[in-house]
């Protein structure tokens, strides 16, 4: 498998939360040049914080992708200049109000490489405790949820927590536990 040739590459739209982007590629098989139009979000970072009673922080807020109401962990953008663990900080802080005493990347993933062309970081902050009010967009309506970590599979498997980046971030987590010997318990 060969990489395609970028012939031309141009801004056809530009908004708060993400741009997109014409590329004109030339097939490696066939020479013949493609239109493809690339979405460029900014880069994002989810967070599963735990509580020392080993809850998970969830946050419940509307979607209008998807036009419902739906159960999720904290994660946001990732500012101009700034690293992904002070964004994870800054994220859970701004939607939950809570802080943690341990940080550790997950993993990092691309959300849809088919059409965007950002990444999005998962981090565990251990120890989460909450330290101030929440501090939210003009935007956002976020109700919080403590839920014992042994019921994420199941809210997982039934639909409850439905958000692709949400899963991948818990299957990082597994695998980053499962080279411990242990398991979501």
């Amino acid at each position: 498998m060969k990489d395609w040739k970028r012939a031309d590459s141009a801004q056809v739209f530009q908004c708060r939360i993400f741009n997109v982007r014409r590329d004109k590629n030339n097939s490696p098989q066939t020479g013949e040049a493609h239109d493809f139009f690339i979405n460029e979000p900014t880069n994002w970072v989810n967070v599963i914080a735990l509580t020392p009673a080993r809850e998970v922080v969830l946050v419940e807020q509307y979607r209008h992708g998807i036009n419902r109401v739906t159960l999720e962990i904290p994660g946001g953008v990732i500012d101009a200049d700034e690293l992904p663990e002070a964004a994870a900080r800054r994220e859970l802080l701004e939607e939950t109000g809570y802080e943690a005493s341990g940080w550790h990347l997950l993993g990092v993933n691309d959300p849809n490489p088919a059409i965007q062309n950002n990444r999005c970081y998962s981090f565990l902050a251990e120890q989460s405790h909450p330290v101030v009010a929440q501090k939210l967009d003009q935007t956002e309506e976020i109700d919080i949820h403590l839920v014992p970590l042994n019921q994420i599979p199941e809210l997982i498997v039934n639909g409850k927590i439905n958000h692709a980046l949400v899963i991948a971030a818990f299957y990082y987590y597994e695998h980053f536990f499962n080279h411990k010997d242990t398991k979501i318990r």
